[in-house]
């Protein structure tokens, strides 16, 4: 059995553990933007240690967005390092309708909260044509999530950017986490990557019988 697509992943809950899964699947349309690069010290014996903390979103302006976090001595790094941490993270958003279903889905499902230190964001349905109703950071996300019209409510110290994109990642993710009454039908299930190699492997192995010989016995005088 091959993988197909992303969604095979999703579907049967495989972790992502190369990078290259998601270039591979999703290719040219991700886009990446750094959000913000935040200078970090450290008091050692010697001095002060300084690095350089990137925050970068990903996403395909399809349905598709990732956050990475990285922290280098370089800021070339961090922000290599977190956009592979970014690809590594990347989550499947489900997208609804306000009021009547007409045409493609253009706002979150339900209401749906986020949070990530002090900082609590709620991402609200919103009519067709009302836009990204939030700050930057939560609307560049939105854009990448494909949202197009979304209420938005922040609370705490939303000046922490880091702790603010955090927040509405966490709120966006959670978009699948809701089982509404259109996904309460009969689930056909079929059988995981992990199952079905592992019954072809009982089919196919050949048992192997290893005779044991007894070593002879060594008189002793």
């Amino acid at each position: 059995m091959k993988i197909k697509s992303l969604e095979e992943i999703y579907l049967f809950s495989l972790p992502i553990k190369e990078s290259e899964i998601i270039d591979f699947f999703l290719g040219a349309s991700l886009k990446d933007e750094v959000l913000k690069i935040v200078p970090v010290q450290k008091q050692t014996q010697a001095g002060q240690r300084t690095r350089f903390r990137a925050f970068v979103a990903i996403g395909d302006y399809r349905g598709h967005i990732g956050l990475g976090v990285k922290c280098s001595k370089e800021v070339a790094t961090a922000i290599r390092g977190a956009i592979i941490l970014a690809k590594l993270s990347i989550v499947p958003v489900r997208r609804g309708y306000w009021g009547n279903k007409i045409g493609k889905p253009h706002t979150v499902p339900c209401r749906v909260t986020g949070r990530c230190g002090s900082v609590l964001v709620r991402l609200i349905p919103a009519p067709r044509g009302t836009g990204i109703v939030s700050a930057p950071v939560p609307k560049k996300l939105l854009m990448m999530a494909n949202i197009d019209d979304c209420y938005s409510s922040a609370r705490g110290c939303t000046a922490t950017l880091g702790n603010f994109a955090k927040a509405t990642f966490d709120a966006i993710s959670k978009t699948y986490s809701y089982l509404t009454p259109d996904l309460r039908k009969e689930t056909v299930f079929t059988k995981s990557p992990y199952q079905e190699f592992t019954d072809h492997l009982v089919k196919t192995r050949t048992r192997v019988s290893v005779q044991r010989t007894q070593a002879p016995a060594v008189a002793t005088t």
